[in-house]
C-alpha cells in the first residue's frame, strides 16, 4: 500500500529559483491519495528516491502531468509535483536543466520548436526516433510514444459527414463548392504549415471559384471554431484531435489520408541519468501509454473542460478503472 503524503517543493538551486520565482512558478499543491497497488509495481532499490514531474498548464498536459504522477509514486519513488508551468518553455527548460526528471512532451514540439526544425517527419515512429536521437544531446531519454496524436484536423458534424458520405480531408472536394465553408483560427490561416499549404496538398485552391473561395472561410478564435462547426456556421472547422469538445458537440474528425498535418504523439520524456539507474520505469510508463489513444485522450480533457472535475482527480480514476493503481 502507498502512503498518503504531501507533495514536496522541488529543490533548486539559486538560479533556478531566481528563474522560477520571476515567471510565477511554484509546485502544484496536492496530496496523493491512499493507494494500492495494482499493475503498476514499485521498482527494486528506488526506496523514496526523490523526483520532480513537470507540466505545461493547459487541460491536457495537466491530466498527462497527474498521470505522471502516480505512475512514478507507484513505481516507488517520492514525488515533487511541478505540473501546471505557466508556457512550454519553463517546463522544457526545468526538463534540459535537470531541475525535474519526469515529464510528457509531443513529438512535433519538441522537433519544430526546441530543435527548430523546419520541416515535420511524416512517419509517427520515425518523427519520435529523431527526437529521441537528438534530445540524447540534452541527457533527455524519450519513452515509447503513446497512440494520442494531438496535432491539427478538420471536423465535421456528425449529420453533415454521414449525409455526404465524408471520412478523409480528400473529400471536401466531393461536396459543392458553396458548402465548403470552412472556420479556421488566425494563426492557422496565415502559417506556413496552416490552411493554404494544407489545401493545396489536397487539390483545393484557395480564392478560386473551384475551390475554396474567400468568402467560404471564417477566421474567429479558437474557441468559438468548435461551437460555430456544430451550429453549422461553417461545415469544416480546424480542431485538436484530442480536444475534449469534439465528442461533446458531436464532430467528427476527418482523416488526414496525405500526412499534410505533422505528428504530435505524446510520450513521457526523462532525465537520462535516472532512467540509467533504473531502466525499468521507462517499463512502468509504456504500461501506462500504451493505453493513451485520441479517444481516450478527449474523454478525459472533456472530464476536465466540460464537466469541470479536477485534473488529478480524472486521472486516479482512469488509472483506477485500467487497473494500473487502485485508489483506497
Amino acid at each position: 500500500m502507498f502512503g498518503k503524503k504531501k507533495l514536496k517543493v522541488a529543490t533548486l538551486g539559486v538560479v533556478g529559483l531566481m528563474a522560477l520565482s520571476g515567471c510565477g512558478l511554484q509546485p502544484a499543491t496536492s496530496t496523493l491519495p491512499e493507494l494500492q497497488e495494482g499493475t503498476l509495481k514499485p521498482i527494486e532499490g528506488v526506496n523514496d528516491e526523490k523526483v520532480t514531474v513537470t507540466s505545461k498548464n493547459f487541460t491536457e498536459q495537466l491530466v498527462l502531468g497527474k498521470i505522471a504522477v502516480l505512475t512514478a509514486d507507484a513505481a516507488g519513488f517520492d514525488v515533487t509535483d511541478m505540473t501546471n508551468v505557466p508556457g512550454s518553455q519553463p517546463s522544457r527548460n526545468l526538463m534540459t536543466s535537470g531541475q525535474a526528471q519526469i515529464g510528457w512532451e509531443y513529438t512535433g514540439t519538441a522537433w519544430l520548436t526546441y530543435m527548430g526544425e523546419k520541416e515535420a517527419i511524416p512517419d509517427a515512429q520515425k518523427q519520435w526516433e529523431a527526437v529521441k536521437d537528438k534530445d540524447a544531446e540534452n541527457n533527455l531519454t524519450w519513452g515509447k510514444p503513446a497512440p494520442l496524436n494531438n496535432t491539427y484536423a478538420f471536423a465535421v458534424r456528425e449529420d453533415f459527414a454521414k449525409k455526404n458520405n465524408i471520412k478523409s480531408l480528400d473529400d471536401i472536394a466531393k461536396v459543392p463548392v458553396d458548402q465548403r465553408t470552412m472556420c479556421v483560427e488566425s494563426e492557422f490561416n496565415s502559417r506556413s504549415d496552416g490552411l493554404n499549404p494544407m489545401l493545396e496538398k489536397y487539390g483545393l485552391k484557395r480564392g478560386a471559384p473551384d475551390g475554396i473561395p474567400n468568402s467560404n472561410i471564417s477566421v474567429m478564435d479558437t474557441g468559438t471554431v468548435y461551437a460555430a462547426t456544430a451550429k453549422g456556421d461553417c461545415n469544416f472547422g480546424e480542431v485538436f484531435t484530442t480536444d475534449g469538445r469534439i465528442p461533446a458537440l458531436n464532430l467528427t474528425v476527418l482523416q488526414d489520408t496525405r500526412e499534410f498535418f505533422p505528428k504530435y504523439n505524446g510520450s513521457p520524456v526523462f532525465n537520462t541519468d535516472l532512467v540509467k539507474k533504473h531502466p525499468e520505469l521507462e517499463d512502468r510508463f509504456q504500461q501506462v501509454s500504451k493505453l493513451l489513444d485520441d479517444k481516450t485522450m478527449q474523454d478525459l480533457n472533456y472530464q476536465v473542460d466540460v464537466e469541470g472535475k479536477d485534473p488529478g482527480d480524472v486521472a486516479l480514476d482512469w488509472m483506477d478503472k485500467q487497473g494500473l493503481v487502485k485508489k483506497e
